[in-house]
């Protein structure tokens, strides 16, 4: 299994349902539980459950097991382990508020034109 290509598939789901400000973190070098961090918001629940169902769908379809998945009934913060990639789905206020790219600044931020 190649994290890499892992973390496309969650990305590129992200932005088949217009995910915002997708940001993918390469976490590897500062962390032992993951490889990348897959952060994105949407502009409402019914955008949220859309984003976390497209990813669901698109990692299920390439063969990617997710491990948990925690928020889901909560509406502002959804966390899909999938092992080496972990996505984040926000709503606005949430994400600015718990900032993952501030907190995890030490990883290396992995631009779109990179994937």
């Amino acid at each position: 299994m190649n994290t890499k290509d892992m973390m496309k598939v969650a990305y590129q789901a992200l932005d088949n349902k217009q995910g915002e400000d997708i940001t993918v973190i390469d976490i590897s070098t500062v962390s032992s539980f993951a490889d990348y961090f897959v952060i994105t918001n949407g502009n409402s629940d019914t955008q949220m459950r859309a984003l976390t169902e497209e990813v669901d769908k698109k990692m299920e379809e390439a063969g990617y097991v997710k491990k948990q998945s925690e928020g889901t009934h909560k509406g502002d913060w959804i966390l899909m382990d999938y092992g080496d990639v972990i996505v984040h789905i926000f709503n606005r206020d949430s994400r600015s508020f718990y900032n993952l790219e501030r907190i995890w600044q030490d990883g290396t931020i992995v631009r779109a034109e990179e994937l």
